[in-house]
C-alpha cells in the first residue's frame, strides 16, 4: 500500500490525510512536536527538526511520495529528499517560485499575467522614492514567511515607511512594496494540477476580517465573462509556476472590471474549505489525487450555491 508522507501535522494535513485514507493509501507526517493534528491519525508519526539529515532521512525511508503543508519549507531540503529518490510535490522549484513574494510577482508578470505595480525595497529606500513608482499609497511586506496579513504595513507618509522598516527588517527580512488596489472584491480561485489535466474549482468571493478570510461566497456573485476569465488567470499562474497539487489563487476585482493576481499558496487553502461538502471532490482528495496522477475528481458543486464561514478558536485545543 502506498505511503503518502506530509511535511507538516497541522489542519491542513490532517484533513489532507483525511482524504488519502478514504482514497485507501497510508500516511506518514514528520513536525517538530508530536501530536499534531495530523500525527494523531498515524503510527508513522516522525518528530524532529527538517535540518535534521538522520531524521528527515528515516522518514522519507517509509514514504513512496512526500507533500508539504505550507510553502515556508527550504527548497533545499526538499532538494535532499528528491536526493533520496523520493518524490516531492509541489516540487523545490515552485516552491522558489512562491515562497519568495518578489520573485513569485516577477514570475507571473513575465507570464505575462496582470499584478499590481511592486518594488524591491530597500534600507535606503524612501517614501518620497517609492511613492513616485507605486503611487502614495502602498503596502511594505515581508517577501518571505508572511501570511493572512502578518508581514504587511500600509504606507501612506514618511514615518509610516520608517515604522514599517523597522518592523519587517528587525529579523532581516527582506522587504518588497506593492501598489494599494481598490478592489470591488477579492476573489479566489482553487486550482488542482497534474501532469495532464487541469481542475479547476469554482471562482470564490471571500470576505475578509482582519486579513483573515471570514466568509466565502461559492460561486461568486459576478458576471460569468469575469469569472470565465479570473478561472483562466487562475489556471495560467499555477501553470507559470510549474505547479503539481492543488493551488489557492487569490485575486483582485476592481471597479472597470480587471482581474489581478493577489498571492498564491500551494497548497489546500482557506478559501476551498467549502469544497468538503460543497463540491463534489474536495480540494484536498484533488491534492491527493493530483499529486499522485490519478484522474482529477469533478470540482462542480453539488448544489448550486455554497457559503463558508470560518471559524477559529482563541485557544490551542485537541481533535
Amino acid at each position: 500500500m502506498l505511503t503518502i508522507g506530509f511535511l507538516g501535522g497541522g489542519q491542513l494535513a490532517k484533513m489532507s490525510a483525511l482524504a488519502a485514507y478514504r482514497l485507501g493509501f497510508k500516511v506518514a507526517v514528520f513536525e517538530s512536536i508530536a501530536d499534531s493534528p495530523a500525527g494523531m491519525m498515524t503510527k508513522l508519526d516522525f518528530t524532529g527538526s527538517l535540518s535534521d539529515d538522520k531524521r528527515l532521512a528515516e522518514f522519507a525511508s517509509v514514504c513512496d511520495i512526500i507533500t508539504l503543508e505550507n510553502e515556508f519549507i527550504d527548497p533545499d531540503r526538499l532538494r535532499f529528499i528528491e536526493s533520496l529518490g523520493k518524490p516531492v510535490f509541489p516540487s523545490p522549484e515552485t516552491i522558489e517560485f512562491i515562497q519568495d513574494k518578489l520573485v513569485q510577482k516577477e514570475t507571473l508578470r513575465k507570464s505575462g499575467l496582470p499584478v499590481p505595480d511592486f518594488v524591491p525595497v530597500s534600507e535606503n529606500d524612501t517614501y518620497t522614492g517609492i511613492s513616485k513608482l507605486l503611487g502614495p499609497d502602498f503596502i511594505l511586506k515581508s517577501r518571505k514567511m508572511g501570511y493572512d496579513g502578518y508581514g504587511n504595513h500600509f504606507v501612506r507618509n514618511e514615518a509610516d515607511m520608517i515604522e514599517g522598516m523597522k518592523k519587517l527588517t528587525k529579523r532581516h527580512a527582506s522587504v518588497m512594496a506593492e501598489k494599494v488596489i481598490n478592489f470591488t472584491k477579492e476573489l479566489a480561485v482553487m486550482v488542482a494540477v497534474n501532469s495532464h489535466e487541469v481542475g479547476v474549482y469554482p471562482v470564490v468571493e471571500t470576505i475578509q476580517e482582519h486579513h483573515i478570510c471570514k466568509f466565502v461566497i461559492a460561486p461568486a456573485v459576478i458576471p460569468q465573462v469575469i469569472a470565465d476569465k479570473a478561472a483562466r488567470i487562475a489556471s495560467e499562474a499555477v501553470r507559470s509556476v510549474k505547479g503539481k497539487g492543488i493551488f489557492g489563487v487569490e485575486l483582485f476585482l476592481t471597479s472597470d472590471d480587471e482581474i489581478l493576481v493577489n498571492e498564491m499558496a500551494p497548497r489546500p487553502h482557506n478559501s476551498g474549505h467549502y469544497t468538503i461538502e460543497g463540491c463534489i471532490t474536495s480540494q484536498f482528495e484533488n491534492h491527493i489525487r493530483a499529486i499522485l496522477e490519478l484522474p482529477l475528481g469533478n470540482t462542480w458543486l453539488v448544489k448550486p450555491c455554497s457559503i463558508m464561514v470560518n471559524t477559529l478558536g482563541k485557544h490551542d485545543g485537541e481533535g
